[in-house]
């Protein structure tokens, strides 16, 4: 008997991706597939550990864990998450390793210290390094976060996509983590997402304006985004390998075969309750965006990508001191204050609103309001190294971060 696909915000799934580093040097240690073998026993793509997964990605020094398919509520998963890192922390140790989080390494030289998972699937990552070069900050260096929710039938896809799209450009004003790039200050909160939006350069429809088209059935995103996608990439692969809906590279991509909408723009954290947070409020704002708290669905549908790409770059460029100036945008989230809004401001009045609402935020409650009364955590990484900081700054800034992520703490700004 078929088990028939899960409804809106029946559950959720989040993957978690972290950097393996040298214990002392925290520069990266291509060591995944050698973790992964310590616990499956071969060079598997993915392990699973009872509530979460371990799994590859496509370079070797990321390891992934995620929840063991969906889950009905995020209470304790942050716990679950942190009791995982402190196993993969004790089987790394005797190799002089351990895991770093944050969405970008601040030093690593992806063109000479990128290696590609060389096991099973292989031939995928061959494609993608073909193609579009993987040796480069959009490939080799870049840990997010993911949030999968699900729907049933073309309306809850409509009315989730809809929701998502909205969402999309101030994202990063909340979870910015990438403010250092090979060793500099880059003047961007969030590298990531800058270097994520142009790393398909070579076929621009890969990641389009990465805010999704307006479609919001599943035959429209078949033929109108996904098929373009395929046709673009037919030339240079003509064997149909990346064939696939997960070679759509926009801020959150439709995952038919799970039934799933999955978010792909939120930078990684320092530490697994600091993600969970996050979560939680992007969760919780979507579920009133689809109840129609503010605007229709209809409305939320109206915005077209060209029109939210400038928030999502200022969001990208200054964080949560982002300013949004587009009236409309802020009032389908109901804030109706006159003048700019910071984006800070915004998230402050939207996790207020879904306190109000009777939404329980008290497990998260503590590193949301580290975010809201210090910043985004690239703001707090930039406090602690100022402006131009030496390799032995940021190595004791990072190391204070890895510090964060064993100990399961927010990082304060000093």
């Amino acid at each position: 008997m078929t088990t028939p696909p899960l409804s809106l915000f029946e559950a959720t799934g989040i993957e978690l991706e972290y950097m393996i580093v040298d214990r002392e040097t925290l520069s990266v240690r291509p060591i995944a597939d050698e973790l992964l073998k310590q616990v499956g026993g071969g060079y598997e793509l993915e392990v699973e550990l009872g509530p979460v997964a371990w799994s590859n990605e496509l370079a070797l020094h990321v390891i992934e864990m995620k929840t063991n398919g969906p889950v009905a509520s995020l209470a304790g998963v942050a716990a679950t998450f942190q009791e995982h890192v402190a196993r993969i922390d004790g089987l790394l140790a005797p190799l002089g390793a351990r895991l770093l989080p944050t969405a970008m390494h601040p030093w690593m030289d992806p063109k000479n210290e990128l290696k590609l998972w060389p096991h099973e699937n292989d031939v995928i990552y061959q494609t993608f390094d073909r193609i579009f070069d993987c040796k480069g900050h959009g490939w080799a260096n870049l840990q997010s976060m993911h949030i999968n929710l699900p729907f049933r039938g073309d309306v809850e896809f409509g009315q989730l996509h809809a929701a998502m799209r909205l969402i999309l450009p101030i994202l990063p004003a909340l979870a910015a983590s990438s403010p250092i790039v090979e060793g500099k200050v880059t003047g961007l909160a969030d590298t990531r997402v800058n270097v994520y939006r142009s790393n398909s350069r070579r076929v621009p429809l890969v990641s389009g304006l990465v805010i999704p088209e307006r479609v919001f059935t599943r035959a429209d995103y078949e033929d109108k985004l996904l098929q373009k996608i395929y046709d673009a990439m037919a030339p240079l692969d003509p064997a149909g390998i990346l064939r696939h809906e997960w070679a759509n590279a926009r801020g959150c991509i439709a995952r038919f075969q799970r039934m799933a909408i999955e978010i792909r723009l939120l930078d990684l954290q320092e530490c697994p309750a600091a993600d969970i947070a996050i979560a939680q409020c992007v969760v919780g704002v979507l579920k009133q965006l689809v109840a129609e708290k503010w605007c229709s669905s209809e409305t939320q549908r109206a915005f077209n990508e060209e029109r939210m790409l400038p928030i999502l770059i200022a969001s990208t460029h200054d964080g949560d001191q982002a300013k949004i100036e587009d009236r409309e945008y802020l009032a389908a989230f109901g804030y109706d204050k006159p003048g700019p809004v910071r984006a800070l401001e915004l998230w402050a009045h939207l996790i207020s609103g879904l306190e109000s609402s009777g939404g329980s935020l008290a497990e998260w409650r503590a590193p949301l309001d580290v975010i809201l009364n210090e910043g985004c955590l690239a703001r707090r990484i930039l406090t602690a190294t100022g402006p131009t900081p030496s390799h032995d700054q940021l190595r004791a800034v990072y190391g204070e971060l890895a510090g964060c992520l064993e100990r399961g703490e927010s990082f304060r700004a000093r």
